[in-house]
């Protein structure tokens, strides 16, 4: 395992340590991360809403329990996320679904992007440090198998087409990433990161 992964898992948390540390700072009127500003704090704000709704609402579909639960292989799921990330707030309670239906084979870690610098600067997006990003490891070996993020392909797609057309990603884009989450419902996280796994049972 690299030292800079071995680092930051022994100062991982959990699912719930981490929605805890995110409550915490905004009873304080504060985000997680280095920098802090209303903005982020509004952004964090609203994603609480979202991932106490999406914590009741969010399924993993029957098909992809089967297919979690027929994996070879356990893994550690080590994600990095900050509370004001509005693609972390859709993406990491699928993760934490996903984990919780494997029976066992999903150790679900997660740490901060700002806390994590020289973790962050080995998983990089087009030279930027897109979050949420997913590092997939083997459990029995602690070998680095892959990663996935910051999203899906089809929100990725509306991003980088907006871009094209419009110059910019502004708040008009990112409500309409927003309405594809909800539509999409977490599946194609799941179908995403379940056709990866499967790649390394091979």
């Amino acid at each position: 395992m690299k030292p800079t992964i071995a680092k930051a898992l022994f100062n991982s948390y959990s699912y719930s340590e981490y929605r805890k540390i995110v409550s915490d700072l905004l009873k304080d009127g504060k985000s997680t991360g280095n920098e802090q500003s209303e903005a982020l704090t509004h952004y964090s704000s609203l994603n609480e809403t979202r991932l106490n709704r999406l914590e009741k609402t969010m399924k993993v579909s029957e098909e992809n329990i089967i297919k979690i639960k027929s994996l070879e292989k356990d893994y550690i799921w080590l994600v990095l996320s900050e509370g004001w990330c509005g693609d972390a707030a859709q993406i990491v309670p699928i993760f934490e679904k996903m984990a919780a239906e494997s029976e066992g084979k999903i150790d679900l870690k997660i740490v901060l992007r700002d806390e994590n610098e020289d973790l962050m600067n080995l998983f990089l997006t087009n030279k930027a440090k897109a979050i949420p990003k997913l590092i997939i490891i083997n459990k029995e070996t602690g070998g680095y198998l892959g990663q996935w993020g910051p999203r899906p392909k089809g929100a990725t797609d509306l991003i980088v087409d907006y871009k094209k057309e419009h110059g910019v990603v502004d708040e008009t884009a990112k409500a309409n990433l927003q309405l594809w989450y909800l539509h999409d419902k977490g599946l194609s996280t799941q179908e995403e990161i379940i056709e990866l796994l499967q790649s390394f049972d091979e």
